[in-house]
Parts: structure tokens; C-alpha cells; sequence
């Protein structure tokens, strides 16, 4: 049974997180970021557990990069994008609005993007871990698009609401709860919108294990049933900085139709093979914006018996 949460703890929490919140978004973008790199300096050093998941991450998917320092300096770096990305974070809506959009995203492949959002087709954004996963709904919706996102609730109803509201639907992004809103995910894609996921998360043993970074990983397969059974074109994309303070360009890493592997056994697998690998690309070119400290390998494919010991 699951430990009961305190509404009284959950508040007070949510009060701090307010109060530091409002002390940030007072600060200059230099204040903003002298405080990033002092958040990133403290939470390297008391954060021992996950700084251990990092080394060890990069260890696997950079072997090249054998001297224990320079594997260090890299989660050292690591550290340094999520505390700036979280000042961002906090930043966005007083410094980003629908007037000067454009000095802080810009967008290279702007016209596979818009190509396929006018299109009747729903659109199936597939991003990860990488750069600011958060600008992108925000952005779209600056621009006149409404998204919806999936993702999962916060334990604290109190910080949850706060984060929606202020910042993932502040400009008309739909956040979608993961466990409990199958039916209103089906809906949008049903109806020819924009849904937006994250296709890097760890799926469990029962998880469709492909590649990523030399390693099998276990990777959701309902990204792919939905886009096969929509028919919906998947934009893989990662919203990488380029910048400061707060810039970010949207790259569009690859586009796939789903129809390219009707007559494959293997659709399903191929083509999480396919947006996976994507993902890989775009985080090999900024490896220090790529969430490390997480268990991307926490589980492994189950390993078959051999015809001996089956005997």
C-alpha cells in the first residue's frame, strides 16, 4: 500500500516552490544565470545518487570517452543545462510572448512542421529528455496551434495545478494525463490534431526493448499503435539551446509515415527503432542537454532459455 500523502506537506512545499518561483522571475537573464550555475555547483555535489546514474549512462553510450575527468566535466555540464533550463522554465511567460517569439526560437525546418500540421492528418510529435521538451507546446501555442501533451500527473496536486496552469497550458497546450486520458488522447488524434510525447521512457520489462546508444531499452509501443492506427505522420523533434538567455531552435529530425511499413512483419518494431534512433542523433550532437540522471536501461530484455537448460 502506498504511503498516504500529507495535503498540509504537499501545501507547504508548493508555498516554498511559489515564493522561489517569484524570486526568480524577478531576477535580470545575468542574475538568472549566475543562479543556474550556483543551483548546478550545490545539486552536483549533494546529488551523489544520480550523479553516479550519469557517469555511469555516459560510460555506456560514450565509451570513447575513457578519462574519468572528461566524463566528469560532461555531468558537470549536464547539471548546468537543467538548472539554466529550469530558470527557464519559470522565465517563460514573462520574457516569452507572441510579439518577440522570434528572439528566442527559431525554427530551421519550419516548413516539414507546418506542412504537416495544416495537412488533415494528425501529427504525432514524438521528442525526449532533450534541450527544453517544455518550450515546444508553449511556442506552438504563441503561434496560434493548440497541442496537447502527454504526460504524467505531479504527486503534488498543488504543484500540478501550478505547472499547468502557469507554464504547460498557459497558451492553450491540453495536458493530457498518460494513465487516465486514453480516451481523450484517441479523441485528438481522432479528430486530425497535434499530439505531443515523450518516446524515451523507460516501459518496463513487458516494454518493446530496441537500440539506443548500443544498448536494448525498453520503449513504449503505444507511441507507434496510435500513429499506425491513426494514420497520423510522427514529427521526431528536440528543442535544443543555442543560446542565452533562453534560446532554442525546434529541429525536426525525422519524419515518418506510418502507411512506409504496412507490408512489414516488423512495423511496430521498426519504426520505434526508427524514432529511437532519431532521438540518439539529436542528443549525440548536445550530449550535455540530454536528461542523464534518469535510468533509461533501469530494465533489461528477459533472457531466453537456452534449448539445454529448457531440456
Amino acid at each position: 500500500m502506498s504511503k498516504q500523502r500529507s495535503r498540509i506537506t504537499d501545501y507547504i512545499v508548493y508555498l516554498v516552490v511559489r515564493l522561489v518561483a517569484c524570486f526568480i522571475q524577478a531576477l535580470s537573464p545575468d542574475l538568472a544565470a549566475t543562479a543556474a550555475r550556483g543551483l548546478a555547483w550545490l545539486a552536483y555535489r549533494i546529488d551523489r545518487r544520480h550523479r553516479l546514474v550519469a557517469h555511469d549512462n555516459l560510460r555506456h553510450a560514450f565509451p570513447e570517452i575513457a578519462r574519468p575527468e572528461e566524463r566528469d566535466r560532461l555531468v558537470r555540464s549536464v547539471y548546468l543545462h537543467f538548472c539554466t533550463l529550469l530558470m527557464d522554465i519559470l522565465l517563460t511567460p514573462r520574457r516569452l510572448h507572441a510579439h518577440n517569439w522570434r528572439r528566442h526560437v527559431e525554427l530551421p525546418h519550419v516548413r516539414a512542421m507546418v506542412e504537416a500540421i495544416l495537412s488533415p492528418r494528425p501529427v504525432l510529435i514524438v521528442t525526449g529528455h532533450f534541450g527544453n521538451w517544455e518550450m515546444g507546446g508553449y511556442a506552438m501555442g504563441l503561434l496560434g496551434f493548440r497541442t496537447a501533451a502527454i504526460a504524467r500527473r505531479l504527486d503534488n496536486p498543488y504543484l500540478d495545478d501550478f505547472l499547468r496552469r502557469r507554464f504547460r497550458e498557459g497558451t492553450g497546450q491540453t495536458i493530457l494525463d498518460k494513465n487516465d486520458d486514453y480516451e481523450r488522447i484517441q479523441a485528438v488524434l481522432a479528430e486530425g490534431g497535434l499530439l505531443a510525447t515523450l518516446g524515451d521512457q523507460d516501459a518496463g520489462q513487458r516494454g518493446l526493448f530496441v537500440d539506443f546508444f548500443g544498448r536494448p531499452a525498453s520503449t513504449h509501443k503505444a507511441v507507434v499503435l496510435l500513429a499506425r492506427e491513426y494514420q497520423a505522420v510522427m514529427l521526431v523533434i528536440g528543442v535544443r539551446r543555442i543560446g542565452s538567455p533562453m534560446c532554442y531552435e525546434v529541429v525536426v529530425e525525422d519524419v515518418i509515415y506510418p502507411e512506409q511499413y504496412e507490408d512489414k512483419p516488423q512495423a511496430v518494431r521498426e519504426m520505434t527503432q526508427r524514432f529511437t534512433s532519431a532521438l540518439e542523433r539529436l542528443i549525440r550532437r548536445n550530449p550535455e542537454q540530454y536528461f542523464w540522471l534518469h535510468r533509461r536501461w533501469k530494465h533489461e530484455p528477459p533472457k531466453r532459455k537456452s534449448k539445454s537448460a529448457a531440456a
